[in-house]
């Protein structure tokens, strides 16, 4: 497994495929193995890097639905993960996310939000009706680049993103069913435990 996770992460700095970076990915690592989920909602596959890492250190019995936009990514993806004992266990699911939620019947224990970063909290709001009672929101790149929690003003471009992403974290700060902890290493990894997970623990 080590050795096709450095496959991945070489194939993604040659094909500038955005995947989580180191810090990112310790952060990951510990939450999901902490919670050893069954059934996990992946938003944004990319080539599969944080699918493996989720499946690695989930609970056997793990099943993941993970949504993609791009289709070559999505070809690709499914090419790693095949090279992986968890073929069985990853479906890809390609479309937009937002629209493929809607459609989806599972509850599960975990979601991993990493794609489109205007669109947080879009996804946010429609995983709540599939997220189990005691469940866990991560959402990568929560701080996009240092300017989410900066004093100066981001790049025009990046503006609308910036903008988005802060309400994001505003949203799940002061939500009333989740107690949130940003971890700011990296490029910000958000972390939203369902009060129900709070209380056992």
């Amino acid at each position: 497994m080590e050795y096709l996770l450095r496959e991945m992460e070489e194939y993604a700095v040659v094909h500038h495929v955005p995947i989580i970076n180191v810090k990112g990915k310790a952060f990951l690592i510990e939450t999901v193995a902490a919670k050893r989920p069954h059934r996990v909602l992946e938003i944004g596959t990319a080539i599969g890097y944080s699918s493996l890492l989720i499946a690695e250190n989930s609970a056997d019995d793990i099943q993941i639905t993970t949504l993609e936009l791009n289709e070559e990514r999505a070809a690709t993806a499914r090419k790693f993960i095949n090279h992986s004992r968890y073929s069985e266990q990853i479906t890809i699911l390609l479309g937009d996310a937002a629209v493929n939620i809607d459609t989806l019947q599972d509850v599960y224990d975990l979601v991993f939000i990493d794609a489109a970063k205007g669109q947080y909290l879009t996804y946010f709001n429609k995983i709540l009706p599939h997220l189990a009672a005691d469940g866990v929101v991560v959402a990568d790149n929560v701080l996009f680049r240092g300017y989410v929690r900066s004093s100066e003003k981001p790049p025009r471009r990046y503006k609308t993103i910036v903008t988005r992403l802060k309400k994001y974290i505003e949203i799940v700060e002061n939500h009333p069913e989740f107690e949130t902890v940003i971890h700011e290493q990296g490029d910000g990894l958000a972390v939203s435990y369902r009060r129900k997970n709070i209380e056992k623990t």
